[in-house]
């Protein structure tokens, strides 16, 4: 450990690891488990439920755009705890309104606060040990790794719950997001006050540029792995649910789907660890197309375990991809501008996936062509990854 690392640097990780767990464990794919109830209860369409996911989307690129602007100005560790409080609110709010657009504006400030939050952990896990790359790779694989968390979470507790409350028990499952996101937040706020202070003062020169026309594949990449990828978590369980899967085998997928997100640092650390250019992020795209396409190709509950297994096992990394090819091809100066950018171009892209699926599950009326789609956005993200070489020009 060098003088400028903090004690305790792991529970810091963990810490910080709440962040992905409330933003996007919570905030962004539990809303999967909880769309068929919402659907049958509300009368939506797939579009119209789709649309719900959308519109945290949309969210997500307000508050990335607010990050990139504001993480110079006023710092990771303050955007970090705001983004936490203000995502926890919002969906303690989405229980108490059966109102669609009032839903859409609870689900639009759940994506305002969540992708700061996002954002601002992941620049200060990428400080913490900036001598070692392994460690470094690792704690910022444990980071994205906390969304695995609030899956486990969600998955062994929402499907019983729903089934036990009946579709119009769906509120219910809201609020107890929202209370365990409140709880959670000191603790999350803890972290960020000890992260030191080298890590959240990025990027206060203004002359620091991205090099963007450098990055263009792997934004790109990003961009298209952010269409297909959120297909799949928005309806997964909905397509389950249409073939008449139980609440247990709802709970035991979503629940495999957590913990390969939770146990994903161990596979990847070596390719994370190693690439310098878009190869880890074409890697993690094609795997995780591969899972999307596999409960397609392989009925049944088998099928169902082992896609949610390399699917939750590859997803996560996409992030933690761009956040180590930033940390390694960039100046300590741009590292939050460079993972603010990428997650705005990420969050454009998914705002244009569960709309657009569910406005063709409604004409096919079946979700399947929707999971077959984004199995192939995913393998065209890997092919543009795949593109982008590392940055030659290295400061620092």
């Amino acid at each position: 450990m060098t003088p400028s690392e903090p004690r305790r640097p792991w529970l810091i990780v963990a810490g910080l690891s709440l962040a992905p767990a409330i933003s996007n464990g919570f905030a962004r794919f539990a809303y999967g488990l909880v769309l068929p109830a919402m659907k049958q209860d509300l009368g939506w369409t797939y579009a119209q439920a789709g649309w719900i996911n959308t519109a945290n989307a949309i969210g997500y690129v307000v508050g990335a755009l607010i990050a990139l602007r504001y993480v110079a100005r006023i710092g990771p560790q303050r955007l970090f705890v705001a983004g936490v409080g203000l995502t926890a609110l919002a969906l303690l709010a989405c229980g108490f309104t059966r109102n669609m657009w009032l839903l859409s504006l609870y689900r639009a400030l759940a994506g305002i606060g969540g992708a700061p939050a996002f954002i601002a952990g992941g620049a200060m896990v990428s400080a913490l040990f900036r001598g070692d790359s392994a460690r470094n790779s690792a704690a910022i694989a444990v980071y994205f790794g906390g969304g695995g968390m609030g899956m486990v979470l969600t998955g062994l507790t929402l499907p019983f719950g729903l089934a036990r409350g009946g579709a119009s028990a769906w509120p219910s499952a809201w609020l107890m997001m929202g209370a365990v996101s409140l709880a959670a937040t000191p603790l999350a706020a803890w972290a960020a006050q000890s992260a030191p202070r080298a890590a959240v003062s990025i990027d206060r020169a203004p002359a620091a540029a991205l090099p963007v026309s450098r990055l263009r594949p792997a934004l790109f990449a990003y961009f298209v792995y952010g269409v297909g990828y959120i297909v799949y978590l928005t309806f997964f369980v909905a397509w389950m649910r249409d073939r008449g899967a139980d609440p247990s085998v709802v709970a035991a997928t979503w629940g495999t789907l957590g913990a390969a997100v939770m146990l994903s640092p161990l596979p990847w650390r070596g390719v994370l660890a190693r690439s310098n250019g878009g190869a880890a992020l074409a890697l993690a795209c094609l795997a995780t197309g591969i899972g999307a396409a596999l409960p397609i190709l392989i009925p049944g509950v088998f099928g169902l375990i082992i896609s949610a297994a390399i699917f939750g096992g590859s997803f996560f990394i996409g992030p933690a991809a761009v956040t180590a090819f930033s940390r390694k091809n960039l100046p300590e100066a741009q590292w939050g501008r460079s993972v603010a950018l990428f997650t705005s171009v990420f969050a454009v892209g998914q705002t244009l996936g569960p709309v657009v699926a569910g406005v063709i599950a409604d004409a096919a009326q079946s979700l399947t062509s929707g999971l077959l789609g984004a199995a192939a956005t995913l393998a065209f993200a890997a092919a543009a990854a795949s593109r982008q070489a590392p940055l030659r020009n290295e400061a620092g």
